[in-house]
């Protein structure tokens, strides 16, 4: 009987649901509830999810038994960039009824109208109180979290039999094993901002302040701070002295962990599943000096422009919200279960330790200034690295950008943000809300520009808002790949993007 009891609860919620809060010209897609004895003839319903490739497995799996034994259709799609894509596709009523997103994407949504209010009802309880909060913005829930995740200490079981709990520790340890020609380096980086921000936080480097209320202040930028000068002054006399490689590159920085060439390498659980399938001895331990990473938190949302928020939600709650379910996800990729019920249930000495490397992590910043931060914040190391700039001058060169951009009124920007910057002779390079290389709307709707740019290979990407929350890379993928360039020779090279087809057309000297 429970087959039909689900339908007839998806059904009643429908009806009341879209009854109350359905925008004005939507159809009510159920209306009348089949009878109890006997299946619905035809489909009760469909529901589109975008997934990434770990979790659209999961789903996949769970959608065969959805229809089989409910009649409820699940079409899950493998979906890059799903934020990015679902800010152009949900207005047009092209996107799905549901995504996969972290906490820090929502308030972009959310500012949009473009994501439901979510009730879990009798469920709320089983959740992490922690992952909850996450996703709720204005006091609202906007999802449903399924998992937190935050980076951890991994060290090589092979060199390192008890891990220092300093970074003085890390080096000396590194040196010995470097000159017993163990390894090549002691550690690397796999980022220049998030995978670096434990050793940063560490030595009192932040990113945002909070306000009275306990909520991160925007107002209070942190990247030029006392704590961030002295990370980038440790981390530039480590690559002198040849204890840190000075590649930020994560592929690279993953691939020279596995391959067991640095004794240190700072990453998440979802690394995880890679070292064992390479047979890495490898442990994970909590950061040197008290250093807290960001703790972020996986959900599933429901986009307010569907025409199936009440069925969305019952799916949520009544297939997704389990042990089992949760569970394979976890499995699909390490990461804790934000269902109390489910992560009682994980004996993982591996998440434990991660659990314990996070004890102290802070909330990604789930604010918009949040999309003006990581060009520059990125960037700085880069500088300080290649010996463009002294750690004190890249990170206050950062904070000074960032605090400007934050200021600056960026809504509608579209913007060149790449290499080509610098090179063309303006004080910025990959920055998103670098007011002078943005373009201009013409009559016909394109946005243009022409700057004069010297012979040279270079790369960039469309960027709007001043920010990197909505981008557009080759092919205009959202959020895909750079865009590669060469000017054959010193001239006025002209950039024509169309936001229709997010296509960047670049018209080179001749």
């Amino acid at each position: 009987m429970r087959k039909n009891y689900l339908l007839i609860a998806i059904v009643l919620i429908t009806a009341m649901v879209l009854g109350a809060c359905a925008k004005p010209g939507t159809e009510t897609p159920i209306s009348t509830a089949p009878p109890v004895d006997e299946p619905p003839a035809e489909s009760a319903g469909t529901l589109r999810i975008w997934a990434d490739e770990q979790r659209a497995p999961v789903l996949n799996d769970l959608a065969a038994k959805v229809k089989e034994a409910y009649n409820v259709d699940l079409v899950v799609e493998n979906i890059a960039a799903i934020r990015e894509q679902f800010l152009v596709a949900a207005p047009a009523g092209e996107g799905p009824d549901i995504i996969i997103l972290a906490h820090d994407q929502l308030p972009q949504l959310t500012e949009s109208g473009l994501v439901a209010e979510m009730n879990l009802g009798a469920k709320a309880k089983d959740f992490s109180e922690q992952a909850i909060k996450a996703f709720t913005v204005g006091g609202k829930l906007y999802g449903m979290p399924y998992a937190t995740e935050n980076l951890g200490f991994f060290y090589n079981k092979d060199y390192v039999t008890e891990v220092p709990t300093t970074w003085q520790g890390v080096y000396d340890m590194s040196k010995e094993l470097i000159e017993a020609k163990k390894v090549k380096f002691g550690m690397v980086l796999a980022g220049t901002s998030y995978d670096a921000y434990p050793w940063m936080t560490s030595q009192g480097g932040y990113i945002f302040g909070l306000d009275a209320n306990g909520d991160y202040n925007p107002q209070d930028v942190g990247v030029g701070s006392e704590g961030m000068i002295k990370f980038g002054e440790m981390a530039l006399q480590w690559v002198k002295d040849g204890v840190l490689s000075d590649n930020t590159d994560n592929n690279t920085a993953k691939s020279m962990f596995l391959n067991g060439e640095v004794a240190f390498f700072m990453n998440g659980p979802w690394e995880i599943n890679n070292l064992k399938a390479a047979g890495t001895n490898y442990g994970i331990a909590s950061f040197p000096d008290g250093g807290a990473p960001f703790m972020g938190v996986q959900g599933f949302a429901i986009n307010s422009m569907s025409k199936n928020i009440a069925l969305a939600q019952a799916f949520l709650t009544d297939f997704i919200a389990t042990e089992e379910v949760m569970m394979n996800l976890y499995e699909a990729e390490p990461r804790a279960p934000a269902f109390l019920p489910a992560l009682a249930k994980v004996d993982d000495a591996d998440l434990k330790a991660i659990g314990e490397a996070g004890k102290d992590a802070q909330p990604m910043p789930a604010i918009p200034e949040m999309g003006k931060v990581w060009g520059d914040w990125g960037n700085a190391l880069g500088f300080i690295f290649t010996g463009e700039k002294t750690p004190e001058e890249a990170y206050k060169f950062a904070q000074e950008a960032i605090v400007a951009a934050i200021a600056f009124n960026t809504e509608g920007m579209v913007n060149l943000p790449g290499s080509w910057q610098k090179a063309a002779g303006f004080d910025c390079e990959w920055n998103p809300g670098c007011p002078e290389t943005a373009l201009k709307a013409g009559d016909d709707g394109i946005f243009t520009g022409t700057f004069t740019i010297p012979a040279g290979d270079y790369e960039v990407k469309v960027a709007l808002d001043g920010g990197w929350d909505t981008n557009y890379g080759a092919d205009g993928v959202a959020g895909g790949d750079d865009i590669t360039f060469t000017v054959p020779a010193d001239g006025e090279v002209t950039f024509n993007w169309d936001p229709n087809t997010h296509l960047l057309e670049i018209v080179l000297p001749k």
